[in-house]
């Protein structure tokens, strides 16, 4: 099955692109979340239009994102959480929380579903976590919860 992705897929590709995919994996995933259209002459059209744009962007991107990068991975955050005595938390920590400390530490507002965080996050402790900034620039942001 051949789609166009209208948002970022880890592992797939960017917004814009043309995949090539199992036909249970477009129908089943994909298409029901709007993460991809199917493909057609036209559709492929528009998606030539927003690659020619996107690569007049993209240089100033990168350049943002770098800034940004070193911004996120020089600046302390702490994700506050209930937690009992034995420092499990009640609940876990998701990567909306991760954004709004970092927001809330003074850094840029980043989008959740950027953000990655390898396992679930259940105890008080020291984390890290990957966010894509931009298809070429990746940063990891060292974050502490402390129970509240």
């Amino acid at each position: 099955m051949k789609l166009i992705l209208t948002q970022e897929v880890t592992g797939l590709g960017a917004a814009g692109d043309v995949v090539e995919v199992k036909d249970g994996y477009g129908r089943n995933y994909l298409l029901p979340r709007a993460l991809a259209t199917p493909w057609t002459k036209g559709g492929q059209k528009q998606v030539d239009a927003l690659i020619k744009g996107r690569a007049a962007r993209a240089i100033r991107d990168l350049d943002t994102a770098k800034d940004v990068k070193g911004r996120l991975e020089a600046q302390p955050v702490q994700v506050a959480a209930k937690a009992g005595a034995s420092g499990r938390l009640f609940g876990a920590i998701s990567s909306a929380d991760i954004a709004t400390a970092v927001k809330a530490a003074g850094g840029p507002e980043l989008d959740r579903r950027k953000i990655e965080v390898t396992h679930a996050i259940k105890t008080v402790g020291s984390y890290e976590a990957t966010v894509r900034l931009h298809p070429e620039v990746a940063a990891t942001v060292r974050f502490e919860v402390v129970p509240a």
